[in-house]
């Protein structure tokens, strides 16, 4: 039987990651500092200093590490990683060997899941103010002697330092061990100092006693912990909300006509399946029978029910309204667009941001430069201080370790990408990554593709101008009965649109497609004729009084589809791509915001222009093959512009991939998608608005957050090592320190958790 080793990483997208068995971080093996061979294995490291530790001693490493809290057997199976570094990954619960928070399942699960963390800190918070709160009252009303009082606080405040306190003891060391110093590490020195030497002090009177501070400490630190447990666990709230939008079952409409509720894992591609009114469409599929509104806000944002009839696609999880449908299951499980949306948000959640490279930076140096301003601030008071030395040189340097948080810096990034990105998935906006979400709102140049990005992206059946001595339901009979046999997509639209209008179409006999022109049969016994102008001139049939109407046509951005019968021309036909209907309103916003938008098209130059005019368009670079898609894009780089390109298919991932921010219509090709940074699951334009809006916010937000922790620590240092002393005669207390730092991560958790409800 194989065994698992527990410093293997499942393979990711990116490749095999391996754990560094030292320090837990991940590393590939392209890009480890060093790698070691012991009995059999492999094992790569991310420094030369975790190497030297590991090759030192490795079964120190390899051994199995005790977890506060055992986990589950079900927990033991689910991935964890930390909120503030996401290389670290683990199986089952435990804290981060970087920063020491506890870790969180990689992948959110619907409902509300147990979180051991927090179940453990609660009843340690809980035990500990039930012993502090008699500490605090003994030391403010003296009522018994000084020897009984200082004996009575060393027994109600030993359990609360000594196990209430015991996780930051732990995480404390482990930070050491790791040489990643943290906000444990402070914890533990500080709290650990003030119990030590009133320990001491205990035997040797008349030295004072600090267990009224310590006890408190840590029961203000769990409390913190506490709350930014909680405050952690709405982060995700956006996703468990998506998570829970799938239905449990499914109706299966079975060959012989019966129907059964099965489960929904049970659901394979190809079965139909039925929902009535008011039920949610199980998977993704395609409607076969019957007629209704969906409402499909909860995944695009846009709350106007969808009509759907036969032949059109519905998603899984949105809501039916108003009529029975019947569906074929075209995407289950893991397929579906719902799982797809939510493991692109995870992944996403988990990524980083340019911005927090600087507080990475700053925290690399921070708790060492801490430790150090608490070293000078006790020999700072122990040489000039006010007696006694020794009391105020320990409360201050105590003082000093306590309100120092580098959580509250580590947090403000991630915590507002990641509700950031479950926001964006419930208007319809899935960000690929974190730098996604930065850049967007620098963008200044917006590069559309015009099919299927600016257009619906199939041709419609627009106009149908009988010649006179003809009827409209007679042309449109001969030119549908011929188009029934080309496979072209004009004759899709042109057979679509007869079916629309009601009328239906015959059989054709001799039928023959004249490459470039367009088709010639007989239909009930009379020849047509359906192509451009070339196909008239070979059929022998003049078209000069039409020629007029058929320019205005064509500068609308129409193809037009002359059709002959029996030798003498019919009218025409007109067809074209019709632009969506939310377009319009998208490019309006979108100029208003201050972007310069091109077109950037395939097709002829005189459709790109009609459609450009109509929409207002700044500019428009028509008849392009892909790769001068990029090249384009590349100029408009070059020349200082910050380009963001939406587009949708195949021909357009060169471009996506080129500008700062690619932009693909979920709709669109699978391969655009990925080349893609930003998707919009429905297509809509105005998702652009939304996307940029929010980027806007969240980077507004990360500021917001950045500014707090660095103002935070910037005053909070300073004020506990006592400069404010020599001028006001104020201290601070390590208890109101102990409260300001646990409180700081909170305040950066919450105001990131605005942006759930900002107005975009």
């Amino acid at each position: 039987m194989s065994t698992i080793n527990p410093f293997q990483i499942h393979p990711v997208s990116s490749g095999p990651r391996l754990k560094d068995p030292v320090c837990g971080m991940e590393v590939t093996p392209d890009k480890a500092a060093g790698s070691f061979k012991y009995k059999g294995q492999t094992y790569y490291f991310c420094a030369q200093s975790c190497l030297a530790k590991f090759q030192a001693d490795p079964e120190k490493y390899l051994a199995p590490k005790p977890l506060a809290t055992p986990p589950s057997d079900a927990q033991k199976d689910v991935e964890y990683t930390c909120p503030m570094h996401p290389e670290v990954v683990q199986m089952g619960p435990g804290s981060c060997p970087i920063c020491g928070m506890a870790l969180e399942p990689k992948e959110i699960q619907a409902g509300e899941t147990a979180n051991p963390e927090l179940v453990d800190m609660q009843r340690r918070f809980w035990v500990s103010a039930a012993l502090t709160i008699p500490v605090l009252l003994i030391a403010m009303v003296p009522l018994l002697p000084a020897r009984i009082t200082t004996w009575l606080e060393l027994v109600l405040s030993t359990p609360v330092v000594l196990w209430g306190g015991w996780p930051f003891f732990v995480r404390a060391w482990q930070s050491l061990v790791n040489r990643n110093l943290n906000m444990f590490t402070l914890i533990g020195l500080g709290v650990g100092a003030a119990y030590i030497f009133s320990l001491v002090a205990t035997f040797l009177p008349p030295l004072p006693v600090y267990f009224e501070p310590a006890a408190v400490i840590v029961t203000l630190v769990l409390l913190g912990q506490v709350l930014e447990l909680k405050a952690r666990g709405r982060t995700g709230a956006a996703i468990k909300a998506l998570l829970g939008l799938a239905p449990k079952t499914a109706r299966v409409v079975r060959p012989d006509g019966t129907e059964t509720d099965v489960p929904l894992d049970q659901i394979h591609p190809g079965d139909l399946l039925r929902v009535r009114p008011g039920e949610k469409i199980p998977v993704d599929g395609v409607v076969v029978e019957g007629a209704s509104a969906v409402d499909e806000s909860m995944l695009t944002g846009e709350p106007i029910p969808v009509e759907k009839t036969p032949g059109d696609k519905v998603i899984g999880a949105t809501v039916n309204s108003n009529g029975s449908l019947i569906i074929r299951a075209q995407r289950v499980g893991a397929e579906t667009l719902l799982a797809q949306i939510v493991r692109m948000v995870a992944e996403a959640q988990r990524s980083r941001a340019p911005i927090q490279k600087l507080a990475d930076q700053v925290a690399a140096y921070f708790v060492p430069a801490v430790v150090g301003i608490a070293i000078l601030t006790f020999l700072g008071w122990s040489l000039w201080g006010p007696p006694p030395r020794l009391a105020h040189a320990l409360v201050n340097a105590v003082a000093v370790l306590i309100i120092a948080c580098p959580c509250a810096l580590g947090l403000a990034t991630p915590m507002s990408i990641m509700v950031a990105m479950g926001r964006g998935a419930t208007m319809g906006v899935l960000f690929k990554n974190a730098e996604a979400i930065e850049l967007l709102y620098k963008v200044d140049t917006l590069v559309v593709d015009k099919t299927g990005t600016l257009t619906e992206g199939k041709p419609t059946l627009l106009t149908v101008e009988p010649a006179p001595g003809f009827d409209e339901q007679r042309l449109l009979y001969m030119a549908a009965s011929l188009e029934r046999a080309s496979e072209h997509p004009l004759a899709h639209a042109v057979v679509t649109g007869a079916q629309e209008r009601g009328v239906s179409s015959g059989s054709a006999d001799q039928f023959q497609a004249v490459p470039g022109k367009g088709v010639l049969a007989r239909v009930d016994g009379i020849e047509i004729a359906v192509g451009n102008l070339a196909m008239m001139q070979e059929v022998g049939v003049d078209v000069g009084d039409l020629l007029p109407r058929v320019n205005v046509m064509r500068a609308e951005g129409q193809t037009v589809l002359f059709v002959a019968m029996g030798g003498k021309i019919a009218g025409f036909l007109g067809v074209a791509d019709p632009i969506k209907a939310t377009t319009p309103e998208a490019i309006r916003q979108l100029q208003i915001e201050g972007m310069r938008i091109v077109m950037l098209t395939g097709d002829s130059r005189t459709t790109g222009e009609a459609v450009a005019k109509k929409l207002g368009i700044d500019e428009v670079v028509a008849e392009v093959l892909p790769h001068e898609k990029r090249r384009h894009i590349q100029r408009l780089q070059e020349s200082g512009r910050f380009v963001a390109m939406a587009g949708d298919g195949i021909n357009d991932a060169p471009a996506l991939a080129q500008a700062q921010v690619g932009i693909a219509m979920g709709t669109g090709a699978d391969i655009a998608i990925e080349s893609a940074d930003v998707t919009l699951v429905q297509g809509d334009l105005r998702g652009i608005v939304r996307a940029r809006r929010l980027s806007r916010a969240t980077m507004g937000n990360i500021k917001q957050n950045l500014f707090f922790a660095f103002v935070y620590n910037s005053l909070g240092v300073p004020i506990a090592a006592g400069v404010l002393y020599p001028v006001f005669g104020l201290l601070l207390s390590p208890m109101i320190a102990a409260a300001a730092m646990s409180f700081s991560s909170v305040s950066v958790i919450s105001n990131s958790l605005r942006l759930r409800t900002i107005h975009l």
